[in-house]
């Protein structure tokens, strides 16, 4: 499936904001596509964005292990689903709302843990999103810099 209807399924899906194990399901599944993302760019997308999508990949795979996987059927996993990232430019730009999206859910899902262990779960799942979605926008600056000399 394409990179850019699973990042509107994944949106979906945290809009749908439902309690706080799905909220956690939903948040994993992001960072866990965030990561399919980084390896697809990193093996085959612009050579300039190479050591940055490896970035990505680790950092969102930092995210999924601190969360922990949820149980999921291997047919609802949306990372396992990737198979076209036809525009880089596109899916990164996608991709960082997403991210930011997760972030957001994060801070409401940390102000509202019921204890201090599920609060520093949180906390550290919104550092790695935020970098993730660092490496996501220094990408982005890569491809703007590569078009600008390539019209310039």
């Amino acid at each position: 499936m394409d990179a850019m209807r699973l990042i509107v399924a994944s949106r979906r899906a945290l809009a749908r904001g439902a309690g706080v194990p799905e909220m956690m399901t939903e948040v994993w599944q992001a960072q866990a596509l965030a990561q399919a993302i980084g390896s697809r760019l990193a093996v085959s997308g612009p050579p300039e964005l190479r050591g940055e999508a490896l970035g990505l990949t680790e950092l969102a795979g930092r995210g999924c292990g601190i969360l922990g996987a949820p149980d999921l059927d291997p047919g609802t996993l949306r990372a396992a689903q990737l198979t076209e990232l036809d525009d880089a430019r596109a899916t990164l730009l996608c991709l960082g709302g997403l991210l930011a999206e997760v972030g957001i859910t994060l801070v409401g899902m940390a102000s509202a843990a019921a204890d201090e262990a599920a609060y520093w779960q949180c906390m550290e799942a919104i550092d790695a999103a935020d970098e993730s979605r660092d490496r996501v926008l220094e990408m982005l600056r890569k491809l703007a810099a590569r078009e600008e000399v390539r019209d310039g």
